[in-house]
This record gives C-alpha cells, structure tokens and sequence, in this order.
C-alpha cells in the first residue's frame, strides 16, 4: 500500500464539523468578515506585525489582486510575472519593454523592467523539466521565480550524487539559479494529535480539506491524493471503524498522486452527515469559505491542520515541481512560508476567504526564516474542482447582496475553425468580482478567472453570439455584457489533429514516451480529444496520461482491476476543462505497472 499517510486523532465529531463536515445538520454560520480575525491574528503572527498593519497589508493584498484582474489581457499575457509587494503595498508586473511599463503603471501597477521575457523563462524551465526527466538524486524543486526573474532548482546536499552534479553542470550552463539546502520536503506523517481528521479504512488518520458537491447534489470532500489512493475504501470519522462517513476514491478514478497533482475525492454518503463551509482555527472565531482563488506570489495565505493548527506565510513560488524521492515527481504546486507538521496533509489553504489549497507536504518542522528546502507546498483547489466538475460548500458570502457590474467593451480577439476568443474589460464589485461565465447565446460555454477566454468545439464556418456575465463569491450574477458576434473559420481538412504512428514496445514496469510536435500558436482547445492504439494482453496493467507542452499532466486511463483483459485497438479517451498552449511537443506516457505482459503501440493521435 503505497501512502504517505497521517497519523492523527479524533478529538470530537464538533472539531469534525468545523473542517467540513457534522453528524447532523448545524446551524447556519454568521457570515465572515472580508479578512477574519483568525486570518488577520495569524499573519500578524507570521510576520511580526500588529493587528492593524496586518489589516493594512491584507487590505492592500486585496486591491492588488483587483489591479491584478483589470489589467489588459495583453499585457498580462506578455508579463514575465506577477506578485504583491508587501513593502509598497503594490501589485508589481514584470515587463520587457518601456511601453508595457507605462501602461502597468497606468494600471495601478508598479513595473519592475527585467531582461528576460515569459518566453524566456518558459523556454528554460521546460529544458530544466526535461533533464529532470524521471528524477535527478538530491533535486528536489524547479520552477520559476517571477521575482528574481529567473529559474530556480532547489538540491538537498545531503542527498547529491556524480549524477546531481552532471545535471548541476548542465543547469548553470542554462542560466538557472542553484539553492543548496539541508533538508527537502516530503509527504507528510506523523503522531497523534488532536483536531479534525477522517479515517481511511484501517489505516493512520488525514485531514478534511473542503466540502463539495457534484452537479447531482452528491456530498463529497477534498483532500490529499497520498490519503486516497486505494480505489473504493471505507472512509469513517473516527478510529476503530466507527461513524463511517462514505467511500474514497469511489471507482478507482478520483485520486491522483502524480505528476498532474496530489488530490482525491472522498464521497460522503452516510445517513446524518452534512457539509459546512466552516473551517476550525483553533481558538479564533472560526472562517466561513465563500469562495476559491488562485494563489500569487507575495500573497498571504494560512492554512488549518490537525497537528500545527492554524499557520499562516506568504507565497514564495507558483507552479513550482517537487520531487518527493521514489519516482513521486509532482508538478505546478505552490509552495510557501508556513509552518506545517506531520498531520496536516489534506488540509485547507486560504486567501482570506477563499479555498485556494490543499496541504500536500513540507518538512515536518518549523523554522524562522525558511530556505527553499524548508517550505510548505499545497495543491490549487481549482484544479481539483474543475477535474471532478465539483462546487465548492460555501456559505455566508458577508451579507452581500449586491450584483457587480457588466462585463464592459466584450469583444473578438481572435477566431479558429472551431473556436472562438474572447476579452473583455472587467467589471467593478462591492466585493470583489470571483469570475466570469460566457454564454453561447443561452448555453454556458466556459467560466474563467480572468478577462478573457477561448470557447472551443465549435463548428468551422458558423456564426455565434457570445455574452459574458461577472459573478461575486457571494453567487450574485451582473448583467449580460454586450453581445460580441463572430464567425469561426471554414474548415482545415483537420489540421488541429496531430498523431504519431511510430511503435512503441511496452515492457514491465517500465514508461513508454510517445510525442508529437505542434506548430500550432495560441491555446489549445478547453477540451481535448486523444485516440490511442494498442495491443496488450493485460489493459488493467496500463496507466496512460497526456503531457502538455509544459510538462502538465492530464490522466486519460489508470491502473487497477482483478482480472487482465487484453487491448486490442483504438480507444477514445476526452480530456474536458484543459488549459494548455497549442504549440510545442505533446506526449503520450503509458506506464507498465504489471508484470508478465507484453504490448506494442501501435499509434495515438491528439486533436486540439
């Protein structure tokens, strides 16, 4: 059984209700403030400031993310990076060129001119990711660091080996900034401790991350993939196998500990228990989720978990890869200054209000003044809602009633033969503005964070009629935006679909990297189509997943079953909710985890 698991206690099935879930149906909570007083007293505490400047700084926090979400979408996307300056109080862009600099600043933004652009920063961590491979001895953590304007690879030096140092070489000669540390991260376990925890089957105890609920109404809650990894295990609210909750992992499908990410599903299906949007802080009123966000650099953000309790840092990297030891790489994790203990994995992460994260691992200590080495990584909560199409339990949303603005100035930017993109100017909240959804006439076709968007699968040489509506965390909708007419292109004999017909032996325990290379610009389509071609003699023996040109996963098939059954031709497999660049090299990774089989592919091929 192959778990980094926790081991923690049950204190009580009130400390239950408080992560997310009670025995019977609570009371409404009073809606929470903007920023808690468990948010504001925990940053205060982390560095070292009084309440009031923790206010102050929260609250500048929180106009940079509204500058963040204002400014062009052309400027955003040629931005070498984003992050909040605590010291200014400003939102600082990154920018190549002195006309993006005025127009940040005309913004609200402070520019901060740096030598490489986002495709310079891009080019050289896909070939960090590259030489990585399947795991370099003592590298631990690569990625980008939009401050220093450069990328990082983060070694433990206890750990090094000849071969660390020939990737060293290799990694200077690209420009990358080496840190040496003493220590590096690691899925988290640990001894009994109160709090708040759930039971997977007989095993040691993890954490409730957030209650959510599938488009049937279903109860489910999130949490760590590394505590779900068994396909359809008891899940209870105590030891001992007592007050059983539902069923993890239900059909082997809804848990990931991989590449893609670390999250997992826990379905909630026993009479009495009910979902709360409250999460326990340990002696301060507790918070009342009201929404999700995505994370940036400089960002403020706490978490609440069974062993540190309720810790807050700043965020110091954004889609960041750890390498856990063991073959476990994990990518686009964000990874922060927080404390954290064994007994935290599966825990919640917050901005304010706002579900962004679900612990994942750290070095099971705390220390002031943190190396890379020493960090707490949590996984984006959006990624794992929008895999499973879930909808995070909120509740309260501070009395607010009141609608935000129109989405201003919809328009065109650009047109496929089966999409169309679209950008907008953003609308104004009493609030803040959560995000934005685009119809396709009356349909829902895609919501997004930001002021633009790309709907896809549409028909080549057809007119449509697209309208956008803001929405804020308290589920109030704004009016239509003006309606933006297009026309996607005629049709290009299938020119979006790329395939590879090359075959590949499939051996035992081994990987199998098939790609394709596109020359395609732009981003793919939201949803993807993959057709593969194999013969095998054991199917349930295969995992298969599609790597995007920057290294994302996108699981397609996994291992498991009692019995093998051969493969023998094509099957389809979609890939809903993707966001990925057009451009660039694709890969199919098959797995062998089994045994005795032997297997070829024979081709794959992807549209987009």
């Amino acid at each position: 059984m192959r778990r980094h698991s926790e081991v923690l206690s049950y204190l009580s099935l009130v400390a239950l209700a408080a992560w997310g879930l009670s025995p019977t149906a609570q009371a409404a909570s009073p809606p929470s403030p903007v920023h808690p007083d468990a948010e504001v007293n925990g940053v205060a505490a982390a560095f070292g400031l009084s309440t009031s400047a923790a206010k102050s700084q929260l609250a500048a926090q929180d106009e940079a993310h509204r500058v963040a979400a204002a400014l062009p979408a052309g400027l955003r996307d040629r931005a070498a990076g984003q992050w909040f300056d605590a010291a200014s109080g400003k939102l600082v862009l990154a920018v190549t060129s002195a006309a993006d600099a005025d127009a940040a600043r005309a913004g609200g933004a402070e520019a901060r001119l740096v030598s490489r652009s986002k495709a310079d920063l891009d080019r050289t961590d896909d070939a960090v990711r590259a030489l990585v491979g399947d795991g370099v001895p003592g590298v631990f953590g690569w990625g980008v660091d939009v401050r220093g304007n450069e990328v990082g690879v983060s070694v433990d030096r206890s750990r090094k080996t000849a071969e660390t140092e020939s990737f060293l070489s290799q990694a200077r000669n690209l420009g990358v900034r080496i840190t040496e540390t003493g220590s590096s991260p690691r899925q988290q376990a640990g001894t009994i401790q109160t709090g708040s925890p759930w039971w997977p089957g007989s095993e040691s105890n993890c954490s409730v991350g957030f209650g959510a609920t599938d488009s049937s109404g279903a109860k489910h809650f999130l949490t760590a993939g590394h505590c779900t990894n068994d396909r359809d295990q008891a899940a209870y609210g105590a030891s001992g196998q007592q007050n059983r909750i539902g069923t993890s992992n239900v059909g082997g499908s809804r848990s990931v500990n991989a590449r893609e990410g670390d999250m997992g599903v826990v379905a909630v299906t026993q009479p009495g228990w009910e979902l709360s949007a409250a999460v326990n802080t340990w002696g301060e009123p507790a918070v009342t989720i009201t929404g999700s966000a995505e994370a940036m650099v400089g960002d403020r953000v706490c978490h609440s978990g069974n062993t540190s309790k309720w810790k807050c840092g700043e965020v110091k990297y954004t889609h960041k890869s750890v390498d856990y030891g063991g073959g476990l790489i994990i990518e686009d994790l964000t990874w922060t200054t927080a404390c954290s203990l064994g007994g935290d994995s599966g825990g919640g992460w917050l901005l304010g209000t706002k579900a962004v994260g679900l612990h994942d691992g750290g070095p099971s200590k705390c220390v002031e003044n943190p190396s890379d080495g020493d960090m707490s990584l949590f996984q984006p909560v959006i990624e794992a809602l929008n895999k499973w199409n879930l909808t995070l339990v909120t509740g309260g949303g501070n009395g607010d009633t009141t609608a935000p603005s129109a989405p201003g100035n919809a328009r065109t930017t650009g047109t496929t033969s089966n999409s169309v993109s679209l950008a907008w100017d953003a609308a104004t909240d009493n609030v803040g503005v959560a995000g934005y959804d685009v119809y396709n006439g009356s349909t829902l076709a895609t919501s997004v964070a930001g002021t633009s968007a790309t709907v896809s699968g549409l028909t080549p040489d057809t007119s449509y009629a697209f309208t956008v509506k803001a929405r804020d965390a308290a589920g109030n909708v704004s009016p239509a935006s003006g309606v933006v007419s297009a026309k996607t292109q005629p049709g290009s004999g299938g020119a979006r679909t790329l395939s590879n017909d090359a075959d590949f032996q499939i051996r035992d325990y081994q990987q199998v990297f098939s790609p394709v290379t596109s020359t395609l610009s732009g981003q793919a389509a939201t949803s993807l189509g993959v057709s593969v071609t194999i013969r095998h003699t054991c199917a349930e023996d295969l995992g298969i997943t599609l790597l995007d040109p920057k290294g994302k996963a996108y699981g397609l098939k996994y291992s498991g079953g009692s019995a093998c059954t051969a493969w023998n031709g094509a099957k389809t497999f979609s890939v809903p909710g993707a966001s990925s660049p057009a451009g660039g090299k694709w890969q199919l990774r098959i797995t062998d985890y089994g045994p005795g089989d032997t297997g070829v592919l024979d081709t794959w091929s992807l549209t987009l």
